[in-house]
């Protein structure tokens, strides 16, 4: 087939420009299934970084950007298909980047056309406008097909998946007991910093786990809770709430600022599975909504991690036990007490660890590759 592909290298734009994730993941295998992929050549970041009209002046940016983009996209897939017809037009779009009349147009020429999403569990506003336009939306997160048909759209379960020629096990030493690479958001903090407070040596890199730069990222400090507030009531002053609350996170930032260090490139996060005895996941994605309930989901981490040959640690949910057997290919917490008891066995028992450890990565690698999860799509499109 002849498919136009209109997605960016990686979706961590601000945070990790030069990563290339999304072309590893998807463009690569759908040239690897011996399809001729047609790139869209044109520069949506500032679109992508823009695409949430509740920050302000987003939405007056993508009103003056907006135009452009669809102008050069019709140009491009019109001019491809001329040239011989194009059977699939596939994007990761927000609503940021084209309109649905642009994607109804593109329809009008008789191609098919699939949009790709992955973060609609708690941000699925940002297409909900655009996804009823397309013939189909490929929704990695079960929860969220309501969401889909509810705006009048054409939902296709396909779950995230990993490329098994790009993740891969190194042969490197496990200089690193427990190790996270990711963005620093939720739980995560907490749970981490319980870790270290149980004994157990822990290291994160990603975005906002050091300070930045503007100083918007959490302030560290060694003094003592409870000094720091003795001395504010001897001193007679009158915090509010979230200021004491502040003074109470200092030690726990200055623990997590040991152990922190930046956003990791693509190739150093897949060595870094093979340099850890255990990789920590979180099912977690956002802080809870207002009934208390977190939200969760699989994402490419729950894939990328076995098959680059780790023991990997992550969350239980329902919909991870029908990709990987729990406690057997990968190991399940559904507490931090029980995260930090699994990990001090897994530490002190490494015949075992290295058992769970080469049992996910076996499935990984034979149920979980994006050539996979793209022929189950085509077939379930009758392509």
């Amino acid at each position: 087939m002849r498919i136009f592909y209109a997605v960016m290298h990686s979706p961590n734009l601000s945070d990790l420009p030069n990563s290339d994730i999304w072309h590893k993941n998807l463009c690569l295998p759908l040239i690897e299934l011996g399809h001729e992929v047609i790139e869209f050549t044109y520069d949506m970041r500032s679109l992508l970084i823009h695409a949430d009209p509740a920050n302000p002046g987003n939405e007056e940016f993508i009103k003056r950007h907006r135009p452009e983009l669809e102008v050069e996209l019709l140009r491009q897939v019109r001019k491809a298909h001329s040239q011989k017809a194009i059977n699939v037009f596939f994007s990761y779009f927000y609503n940021s980047c084209v309109t649905p009349a642009t994607i109804q147009e593109i329809r009008r020429w008789g191609i098919m056309t699939v949009n790709f999403y992955c973060n609609n569990v708690h941000q699925f506003h940002l297409v909900s406008e655009i996804a009823p336009a397309y013939d189909y939306c490929m929704v990695p997160e079960k929860v969220t097909l309501q969401k889909y048909r509810a705006v009048g759209a054409n939902p296709i379960h396909i779950q995230m998946a990993a490329n098994p020629l790009i993740y891969r096990p190194y042969p490197l030493p496990r200089d690193f007991d427990v190790t996270f690479v990711g963005q620093r958001y939720a739980d995560r903090p907490h749970i981490v910093d319980y870790l270290l407070r149980r004994g157990i040596n822990v290291r994160v890199w990603g975005p906002g786990w050091l300070p930045s730069a503007s100083g918007s990222a959490p302030i560290t400090g060694g003094s003592d809770k409870a000094s720091l507030l003795n001395k504010a009531r001897k001193s007679g002053l009158r915090f509010p709430l979230k200021v004491f609350r502040w003074l109470a996170r200092r030690p726990m930032e200055a623990r997590l600022r040991r152990i922190a260090g930046p956003p990791l490139p693509d190739d150093e996060l897949i060595m870094m599975y093979s340099r850890s005895k255990i990789s920590l996941g979180f099912s977690v994605v956002n802080d809870p909504v207002p009934q208390g309930e977190p939200n969760s989901h699989l994402r490419l981490r729950d894939f990328e991690a076995p098959m680059s040959g780790a023991l990997y640690t992550t969350g239980f949910t329902e919909e991870l036990s029908e990709y990987f057997e729990p406690d057997k290919e990968v190991i399940c917490y559904t507490s931090k007490e029980e995260l930090a008891d699994k990990i001090r066995f897994y530490l002190a028992h490494p015949a075992e660890a290295e058992r769970v450890r080469q049992a996910g990565y076996q499935r990984a690698r034979r149920d979980h590759t994006w050539t996979r999860r793209f022929e189950q799509l085509f077939q379930t499109l009758g392509l």
